[in-house]
């Protein structure tokens, strides 16, 4: 998971245990019990997601343990050891510790908290979303969570997002499609395909949103569509298969929980997942539109091109693109610019002062970096990325608080650079020798 949380990061590493016990009236939450308490409860819920060895997590822990009892029997509070956890934390988007968010009337679109860090900010903030959630009940707008256990026939829905197939649609949609495809061959009179329902309902509304349409999670009658029953040789009621381009499909022998079905998804997804695009700051959109984009953006800042001509600039790029594919399933964004391109974003990155090549991490949201201070290497940059996704690594805000200016440049031609032609001077009509009586 990532850093930049609060105004300092977590860089405290301690062997401690969960932060609260179960004499607190924070309830301790964990993908076994998830579920149940929260997604399946029409109550509203507040949960930390914290990591026990993150100081800022430490320094919440007594506003926290506050908060739930000035709630208890008003709003559910509860916490997440998301470093323990991590699958858990994954499925929430969680990316840097503490984080807080609200699951209201509608569980699978859980709120990110931004209020402040004291136990009477977290509370006016649960009782204005109870407020939110009673106003909705009170206009007809929302039930509050609704199981989804409907019957498959009667519409609900909570299954907008699963896609039925036939014998007759399954091929053209499944086997020449270039997404990855979860299936469920269930039977309408099975009891663990009913409970499986509201389950691969749930997570195929969070796979589509969280994958943008490339893991797709489907339903297949096998009582009526015994022609692909036979062909994948079904025995057993639910049975999930995976589908993906060129491959055979394999079984899914993972849990049956939402939690369990989306962490799959998610990790079928970054597999497939094309390495991200590596581009040049050339405007000020080309940096943010990628930084605003992703969680963290890292800018590398080149040396001129008449410092290393084409080939070694491709090597460094080269490298980029290496650490680009080693860490897509981070989904971050890649850029780079040419020293002196962007002298105003060097500056408020501290890029310059060591030479080059340099490299920052910058997440935008926080507008908080940290500088690569090994090699320019694959085994440097490694090891700077490495520490950064497990929340380690000492960070500094961007200078002036923002991005500053960014000139438009026109983009690297991929050619060696050249110097700049000068004027021929005409020396025919000097004499030499009068310049030399002159300087005489």
């Amino acid at each position: 998971l990532l850093f930049f949380v609060g105004t300092v990061s977590c860089t405290l590493f301690l062997a401690v245990n969960s932060l609260y016990s179960a004499s607190d009236d924070v309830i301790e939450l964990t993908p076994a019990n998830f579920n149940k308490e929260v997604i399946q409860s029409e109550s509203l819920w507040l949960v930390e997601f914290y990591a026990p060895w993150c100081g800022h997590c430490q320094r919440l822990t007594p506003e926290w343990k506050k908060a739930a009892t000035a709630l208890k029997g008003v709003v559910k509070v509860g916490a997440v050891d998301a470093d323990k956890h991590q699958s858990l934390g994954g499925q929430y988007g969680v990316r840097g510790f503490p984080t807080i968010k609200i699951f209201g009337a509608n569980k699978n679109k859980a709120e990110d908290y931004q209020g402040g860090r004291t136990s009477d900010a977290i509370v006016d903030a649960a009782l204005s979303a109870l407020r939110s959630l009673v106003k909705e009940r009170l206009s007809g707008r929302s039930g509050g969570y609704s199981s989804g256990r409907q019957s498959r026939e009667s519409g609900g829905g909570d299954k907008k997002d699963v896609i039925e197939l036939t014998d007759d649609s399954f091929d053209k949609n499944v086997i020449n499609s270039d997404d990855v495809w979860m299936v469920e061959f269930y039977a309408p009179w099975c009891g663990h395909c009913k409970n499986l329902e509201p389950e691969w309902a749930a997570a195929a509304t969070e796979v589509k949103e969280q994958t943008k349409g490339k893991v797709k999670l489907a339903a297949v009658d096998a009582t009526v569509n015994q022609m692909l029953a036979s062909r994948y040789g079904i025995r057993g009621f639910p049975t999930i298969k995976i589908f993906q381009k060129g491959e055979d499909p394999v079984d899914y022998d993972g849990g049956r929980t939402r939690s369990d079905i989306i962490s799959r998804a998610l990790d079928l997804f970054s597999d497939n997942a094309p390495p991200p695009e590596l581009l040049e700051i050339i405007s000020e959109d080309v940096l943010k539109s990628t930084c605003d984009a992703h969680q963290l953006c890292i800018i590398s800042v080149l040396p001129h091109i008449l410092d290393t001509g084409a080939s070694g600039r491709n090597s460094y790029l080269d490298v980029m693109l290496k650490m680009a594919e080693k860490y897509k399933k981070k989904m971050w964004g890649w850029l780079w610019t040419e020293a002196g391109a962007q002298s105003d974003l060097e500056s408020s990155l501290g890029i310059g002062g060591f030479g080059y090549p340099a490299m920052a991490a910058v997440n935008a949201r926080k507008m908080k970096f940290a500088l690569l201070k090994g090699s320019f290497s694959e085994q440097g940059i490694n090891e700077f990325l490495r520490e950064l996704s497990v929340g380690r690594g000492s960070t500094a805000p961007v200078g002036g608080g923002a991005f500053p200016k960014i000139h438009s440049v026109e983009p690297w031609d991929g050619k060696d650079g050249e110097l700049p032609v000068e004027d021929d001077i005409d020396l025919s009509d000097v004499d030499l020798d009068d310049l030399g009586k002159d300087e005489l």
